[in-house]
């Protein structure tokens, strides 16, 4: 699919739903308008302008394809941001997307594992379970009666994203380029990630792997349980894996029917996530409501089931550090600290004053810690520090924009289940535990042996390594000498000047004297007139600054 036909596409579908109305009332809009003109009056017959605009803008969402549900699914998580109807409509894009055409499943999966279906599944229903942005979901059973679901990919799919990306790309580029703002967001970079993070999602290979570390790292948690996958009939474009049997984490209602501890289980899925960040280094980006289930056993202590680990995010030490420092400053409400994180860490430039930079950020996080802690949302809080940060011309960072993405939707589904969360109550002592857990010399010593190896390495290398280093010490030393030497000249040269400024002035003072005194001006009656004489301070003057 050509870039130019996936254009025509979002623009006759914003005109069939009036996309432009969710603009508000302005030049922007009225240009809008007549833009989609005529692609109205081409599809004036299929036109969708009226009714709910929050339902027109899920229908168009859907009907646009894959990048936009996942669009429509991030934001419908932020209830603290949205009005609680467009939150309700945009909720259905989380497991209730239509259903796709495709040839039966049993053709389907024949052709990924070579073979007739029925040589490796007793059942195979022909109805699909659910159907999400990427792919659809059919339950069945294997020879051994096991309950399994069968994971496939939406046919044509992969065509639609990268028509998709590489709007998104000549979008970046124009924003780029046009302006510092386009700069500073570093668009290209992110549309890069992004679409990384997408074509993994096309390939079911790599979800089965990340489902199967992950479910190694919570091996035997009593908070959060991750499916098996049946690798020997997986595929790029078949998933085989466990069937679970759980609630959706929306249903509050069915939640609540059961006796299921709300409290507990928001309070939960902030500690998964920290541990997932912090502990594993590998946590599951893509937590949205319907990708959620609680398990039906143990209602006062209630355990959580993952699916859909196609987007999984990591962090460099150095990123662990950096935002556990700064989680850390910003529930105490440091604020030079966090100013200073955002420096070292290169976010804004390093001529940034910081005094300044920590003003800022006190003048727009102290109106918010006003309120009590259970009712202040982190995501806002993000969003208000780097709108500051922006205004210091923050740089983001693509390798972070995941995480980001995942903490507000862990808010946001936290908020769902108890709006009395209090998330920063259960954070902070989980990142000072881990803070000191980092600085205990069994840390330090195991860092040391797992590094051993590579020092050993590069043992044999220290004689030449200390030599290059003491040529270089050398060289810093014989550079800051002459800098040295230069400064002293500097210093020299502007006392100099100094004294021949005093001197000049003397001269001047005294030459003032004498045109006012007559005693003076009888004196120097035969001497050149005052007009040569002020030549001459100023020739004197220009000497003696040289």
């Amino acid at each position: 699919m050509s870039s130019i036909t996936r254009l025509h596409k979002i623009l006759s579908v914003a005109a069939k739903y009036g996309l432009e109305d969710f603009l508000p009332a302005s030049r922007s809009r009225a240009m809008c308008k007549i833009a989609l003109l005529p692609y109205r009056l081409l599809g004036l017959f299929s036109s969708q302008r009226s009714g709910d605009h929050n339902k027109r803008l899920r229908l168009a969402l859907e009907e646009l394809g894959p990048i936009y549900i996942k669009l429509g699914q991030l934001v419908s998580t932020r209830r603290d941001f949205l009005d609680p109807e467009l939150a309700d409509e945009l909720q259905a894009l989380q497991d209730n997307v239509p259903p796709f055409p495709m040839p039966p499943i049993e053709t389907v999966v024949a052709a990924a594992l070579g073979a007739p279906a029925e040589e490796f599944f007793k059942s195979i229903d022909s109805e699909p379970l659910a159907s999400a942005s990427i792919a659809q979901v059919y339950g069945a059973s294997l020879l051994d009666g096991s309950d399994v679901i069968i994971k496939v990919v939406r046919p044509g799919i992969e065509d639609v994203v990268k028509a998709d990306i590489r709007l998104l790309k000549r979008l970046a580029s124009l924003m780029e380029g046009a302006s510092q703002l386009g700069r500073r967001l570093r668009p290209i970079e992110v549309i890069a990630d992004y679409e990384k993070i997408i074509l993994d999602e096309l390939n079911l290979q790599s979800e089965a792997a990340n489902t199967t570390q992950l479910r190694r790292n919570f091996d035997g948690s009593t908070e959060l349980y991750v499916p098996k996958i049946y690798w020997e009939y997986t595929r790029s474009r078949l998933l085989v894996m466990e069937r679970i049997d759980g609630i959706p984490v929306a249903n509050i209602d069915d939640l609540n029917a059961r006796g299921i501890n709300l409290k507990h289980l928001a309070e939960t899925g902030v500690n998964i996530f920290f541990t997932q960040v912090f502990e594993h280094n590998f946590f599951h980006a893509d937590m949205h409501p319907g990708n959620i289930f609680v398990a039906k056993t143990d209602t006062s202590m209630p355990k959580y089931i993952a699916i859909d680990c196609a987007i999984i995010g990591s962090l460099t030490d150095s990123d662990q550090d950096y935002l556990a420092k700064n989680l850390l400053a910003i529930f105490k409400q440091d604020y030079r600290r966090v100013a200073e994180l955002h420096v070292a860490c290169g976010w804004v430039p390093p001529t940034t004053r910081v005094h300044e930079f920590e003003s800022a950020i006190r003048s727009v996080c102290e109106p918010i810690f006003e309120k009590p802690l259970s009712e202040i949302s982190f995501g806002q809080i993000l969003v208000q520090l780097f709108a500051t940060a922006g205004r210091f011309d923050m740089q983001v960072q693509p390798s972070l924009v995941l995480l980001q993405k995942t903490l507000l939707n862990v808010e946001g589904l936290g908020r769902q289940l108890y709006p009395q969360l209090d998330l920063w109550q259960t954070a902070l002592p989980f990142l000072e535990r881990w803070n000191a857990k980092r600085l205990s010399p069994m840390t330090l010593l195991r860092k040391l042996k797992d590094n051993l190896p590579e020092l050993l390495e590069e043992l044999p290398n220290l004689p030449q390594l200390l030599a290059s280093a003491g040529s270089q010490g050398k060289q810093l030393a014989a550079i800051n000498s002459t800098l040295r030497e230069q400064q002293e000249k500097d210093a020299l040269r502007r006392a100099q000047a100094r004294r021949s400024d005093r001197l000049l002035a003397a001269l001047i003072a005294a030459a003032a004297l004498a045109s006012t005194s007559p005693a003076a001006r009888e004196a120097v009656s035969t001497a050149p007139s005052l007009p040569i004489l002020g030549a001459v301070l100023v020739v004197a003057f220009l000497c003696f600054r040289r």
